[in-house]
């Protein structure tokens, strides 16, 4: 189990050397936001780490600036093609040797203590596989951002959610969750992990192409053993959705529901995939009448076609998932006890309990880790 030490105060900084750590950013489009990014990273106070970005078929000036102004600060690997965000992180990956590594979103802007943070913490735990810093909004600082917020969780019935986040609502950063406290995932947004952790578990799964790789990955490292922590005094501020701006918001849809099914079909021990995979389903129908009824077309063709597409790539699924079984080491008793109990869309929808605080089943002593008199607001 994790050391509860950790849990008390904040980190402070080391003496001895900085342990070694590799930066992996992948990128596509968008000039001003890797300028962002690399600016606030090269002014982090952190000495011992490096960094590698991998340019993902950049057709715009980005590659122009990075050449002249950071050729001798970092490694440059080129793809002609945009190979998605999961090859894209897995190509960096196999070059890695440092001891930690931490997967950046190209639209993000650390603090200059996040890296310290995240180090000092997973330095206390051998056991602690995957860490993420506490993200914020860029465009509205004093709220959670979507993508993480303050760590992610996940219910039985596969639906993510964060400490901060439910759905589209981001509730204002009042110090709520201020306290480090072990989560079910960490963000691919700032997603730090240890290296031979990764060794272990494997790479990024590829089927994924973008979305849901970060819990997946999580979970399967929860099988060996490892665990996710969220370390809320390293912050880092995230625009999110950058990169999907001129994609068609039926594709983030549809391969954020096909991959969350994914994840469920590969990690759950046979048993418990039956139980919870046909409640899930009952809850997708219910999302289909929804839909229909608000006029939705969108969502109901998403869910249609992912479901679709597992049928058609069962046995693709049903590979994985037999790598993922054979390499297990925890029995599902454990994993469910790091998850919501009770289903979050019919807390969220039905019971109009919109606050990560107000949730029932969640993990136990996850509670204690709430600030429960600060009154946050949210927004969408």
């Amino acid at each position: 189990m994790i050391d509860k030490s950790i849990f008390l105060g904040e980190s402070k900084p080391r003496r001895k050397r900085d342990s070694s750590v590799t930066v992996i950013i992948v990128h596509h489009r968008g000039r001003k936001i890797l300028q962002q990014c690399l600016e606030s990273l090269f002014n982090s106070n952190y000495d011992n780490f490096k960094v590698i970005l991998v340019d993902n078929g950049s057709e715009d000036s980005s590659m122009e600036y990075v050449n002249k102004l950071y050729h001798e600060k970092l490694e440059l690997i080129r793809s002609e093609v945009n190979l998605g965000f999961v090859k894209g992180y897995n190509l960096a990956l196999k070059k890695v040797n440092s001891k930690y590594v931490v997967l950046l979103n190209d639209d993000t802007v650390p603090d200059p203590n996040w890296l310290r943070f995240l180090v000092n913490a997973s330095e206390k735990d051998p056991s602690i596989g995957a860490c993420q810093p506490k993200l914020k909004s860029f465009t509205a600082p004093n709220y959670f951002e979507y993508n993480g917020a303050c760590g992610g969780m996940l219910d039985i019935y596969g639906t993510p959610l964060c400490r901060g986040r439910i759905f589209d609502l981001a509730e204002e950063d009042k110090g709520q969750y201020d306290t480090s406290a072990e989560v079910f995932w960490a963000s691919g947004a700032a997603m730090f992990l240890r290296t031979k952790t990764i060794r272990e578990t494997g790479l990024l799964d590829e089927v994924f192409y973008a979305h849901m790789e970060e819990i997946d990955f999580s979970w399967r490292m929860r099988l060996l053993g490892y665990h996710a922590l969220c370390v809320p005094q390293s912050v880092v501020y995230h625009v999110g959705g950058s990169t999907w701006a001129k994609r068609p918001l039926e594709e983030q849809l549809y391969l954020k529901h096909r991959n969350n099914l994914i994840v469920m079909l590969k990690n759950y021990a046979t048993y418990n995939l039956v139980r919870f995979f046909i409640v899930r389903m009952f809850l997708d129908a219910g999302l289909l009448i929804y839909s229909l009824a608000k006029e939705d077309g969108r969502k109901s063709i998403c869910v249609l076609k992912a479901y679709s597409w597992i049928l058609q790539n069962f046995h693709l699924i049903l590979a994985s998932r037999r790598r993922v079984q054979k390499t297990r080491r925890v029995s599902d008793s454990r994993i469910i006890s790091a998850m919501v109990r009770k289903s979050v869309a019919i807390q969220y929808y039905l019971l109009r309990r919109k606050f990560f605080s107000d949730l029932h089943g969640l993990p136990f002593g996850l509670g204690y880790f709430v600030n429960r008199n600060a009154t946050p607001k949210y927004r969408k």
